[in-house]
């Protein structure tokens, strides 16, 4: 009995074996069969070490008109027509405001304009008719003055009751909130049932498509830049680098902490997938002095070159086995489209600009283009 059970097990045994051995022979055949990972087309460049002569500032993006809507009048909003990221077009109605009670001082208005009209008519025949007896000499002088001051009172008082009534129509049309415009909402700050106060913003337009940069300058270099100046733009966030030009230079920096604020305009044709309020890193080329004697240089490369993994900053290389090597580099200042380089790359050394695959270490790369 004992020899057939240790029989059966050695039989087991050996089937686990056999079916062991298969699976790793068909697992060693999968892998000498899976065929290489293909390369991953890339395109290189080579560091720039370039001469700096220029300003660096950083910016925000901001529409170059922009309009808070305000009433004159205190009263209940009634109705609020737009929220904000609403569209609207020059001359639409964005808010009510309840004016029953300058409604009922314009019924009041035409009470007394109609009073004073028929007064007037009513003097103005006294007026013809002792202005006939005093040519004919049968009213005196003084008859005829009194008669006439009664005249010219009554055409005062129905001017009075005109200009009344046109200062309540100008009060009421402050009741109804129009765009100056056409823009987009950016900013609502009250609900309709609301109190509305005079000169307090209900709502903010902007105009759409049309935009500019405020960048703060510092004291130092506000010398060197002028009206008209080209400066580059890198908008990080929108991927775009622009040519602008300085349109404003504010000459005080009174209460701007030291700094003098600069506009630049951008270009129309760039303003697609742009939006108030982006941050923006500013270069302005200009004429700097020496430091020390010597003018420095400084190793640039594109930011769209630059990886970013839990704050830190890096360059993907090409090795000598032919693959992708991540270079950890600190960097410095920002030169419109390009970033300077501290440490971690040598001049004239290669990296990767762009791939047509996501990149990681060790992966094969191929070189298609170089730049």
């Amino acid at each position: 009995m004992k020899l057939f059970i240790f029989s059966n097990t050695l039989l087991l045994l050996s089937a686990v074996s056999l079916t062991v051995s298969s699976c790793a022979s068909k697992s060693k055949a999968n892998q000498k069969t899976k065929a290489p990972r293909s390369p991953v087309a890339v395109t290189v460049g080579n560091a720039q070490t370039k001469m700096i002569r220029g300003v660096n500032a950083s910016g925000r993006l901001e529409a170059t008109i922009t309009a808070p809507i305000s009433t004159r009048v205190m009263g209940n909003l009634v109705n609020l027509n737009v929220k904000v990221g609403d569209r609207v077009k020059a001359g639409q109605v964005l808010a009510t405001i309840n004016h029953q009670d300058m409604s009922a001082k314009r019924a009041q208005t035409e009470a007394m304009i109609a009073e004073a009209e028929a007064n007037l008519q009513n003097a103005r025949k006294d007026y013809q008719r002792f202005t006939a007896l005093y040519n004919r000499q049968s009213a005196s002088e003084k008859e005829m003055d009194n008669i006439t001051l009664q005249y010219q009172a009554s055409k005062a008082r129905v001017e009075a009751a005109y200009q009344m009534r046109n200062e309540i129509n100008a009060m009421m049309s402050y009741t109804t909130l129009i765009a100056p415009f056409s823009g987009i909402i950016t900013q609502r700050s009250a609900e309709p049932g609301t109190m509305a106060s005079p000169g307090i913003p209900l709502l903010i337009i902007e105009k759409e498509n049309s935009y500019r940069v405020s960048a703060a300058i510092p004291e130092t270099e506000i010398s060197k830049i002028k009206l008209n100046d080209k400066a580059q733009l890198h908008i990080k966030s929108a991927g775009k680098s622009i040519t602008g030009k300085i349109t404003e230079i504010n000459p005080s920096s009174q209460y701007t902490g030291g700094q003098y604020l600069i506009k630049i305009s951008v270009p129309e044709t760039e303003n697609k997938g742009l939006y108030s309020g982006m941050y923006v890193n500013v270069f302005i080329e200009a004429e700097l002095p020496a430091v020390d004697g010597k003018e420095g240089n400084a190793i640039l490369v594109p930011q769209s070159a630059i990886v970013e993994k839990d704050q830190l900053q890096g360059l993907y290389t090409v090795s000598h086995s032919g693959t992708a090597l991540l270079r950890w580099v600190r960097l410095g200042k920002n030169y419109g489209d390009q970033v300077e380089v501290l440490s971690g790359l040598n001049p004239s050394e290669s990296f990767i600009l762009k791939a047509e695959e996501k990149l990681y270490n060790g992966v094969p790369v191929e070189v298609i283009d170089t730049l």
